[in-house]
């Protein structure tokens, strides 16, 4: 991965446990943090010695570190997703045996679990495994993290938030772009000024040698009515409109992504509801187009 993109580690999940999840070693915190999630990964009962910590973090290879860090800052990633972020400059045929074979080994040793569901269902395989910290993950990046399991929105809804990461590293490997941060949140929330927070889905910086744009990023699957949505967006519109700043002194613009076209026309249409100037604030994009239209907005401030 570029070692010029920043991440910070997300810390704060919200969802509950449903049907179809494992439960046997499966950790979450307060704030819904999930951690260890694998069965089989739960053999010695959630513990690792000091002296296997030990020998664990002497095994680890930078790419190994650059991987548990991804987990961290994202929560789930799946195999597919840490195949394009962390080896993508291996050849066609060895990348996914490669990966299988890192991959397994940080799971044998406790730095990774698993989610027993897969995208894709099981005939996916061990391309469709969902990834968190395990036991020696946490301690090793020094987090705790404990409760029920996640469920399947919220799944999807962290690995739609981890593919827009992932998808701005691809970017930037290309030199569209260069990734200067990227926060899931806790980290991408924000005080708004009365004592609350806004709380985008991440906080992207990009830029190019001349400029540099800053977005808070929230990831729509067409799951929320509109009343919340009108709601969501007239939060961000007054923290404008007040005169706020967000990270690094700056207002960042709000990039909304959608699913398909229908929810674009609805996103598009309750912006258009809120007062005059609100199209400078909002840009709305689906899904497949997230990319090009940061870079597109990007080269047109240059």
């Amino acid at each position: 991965m570029k070692q010029d993109v920043a991440v910070g580690v997300a810390v704060a999940l919200s969802a509950s446990g449903q049907s179809g999840l494992p439960r046997a070693g499966s950790t979450r915190d307060s704030l819904g943090n999930l951690s260890v999630l694998s069965a089989h990964n739960t053999r010695s009962g959630g513990y690792v010695t000091v002296a296997r910590l030990d020998a664990v973090r002497e095994l680890l290879s930078e790419r190994d570190w650059a991987i548990l860090r991804d987990v961290a800052a994202l929560r789930l990633v799946t195999g597919r997703q840490l195949e394009r972020l962390h080896f993508a400059e291996l050849a066609d045929a060895s990348r996914p045996v490669v990966r299988r074979r890192v991959l397994g080994r940080l799971v044998g040793t406790r730095v990774v679990g698993a989610l027993e569901r897969r995208v894709g269902g099981v005939r996916a395989g061990s391309d469709g495994l969902i990834y968190c910290l395990d036991v020696a993950g946490q301690r090793l990046l020094k987090t705790a993290r404990r409760g029920g399991p996640p469920g399947a929105r919220f799944v999807r809804h962290v690995l739609a938030v981890a593919e827009v990461y992932v998808s701005l590293v691809e970017s930037a490997r290309t030199g569209k772009l260069r990734l200067d941060v990227f926060q899931a949140e806790p980290l991408s929330w924000w005080p708004d000024g009365q004592g609350g927070l806004i709380k985008p889905d991440a906080y992207a910086a990009v830029s190019t040698p001349d400029h540099t744009d800053y977005w808070w990023i929230e990831v729509d699957l067409a799951t929320e009515n509109e009343p919340t949505l009108a709601r969501k967006l007239r939060t961000y519109f007054d923290f404008w409109q007040g005169g706020q700043l967000g990270p690094e002194g700056f207002m960042p613009r709000v990039l909304v992504t959608v699913p398909d076209s229908k929810r674009y026309s609805v996103l598009v249409r309750l912006i258009c509801q809120l007062p005059a100037d609100s199209e400078k604030l909002f840009v709305v994009a689906v899904a497949e187009d997230v990319i090009p239209v940061i870079v597109r907005c990007l080269n047109q401030s240059d």
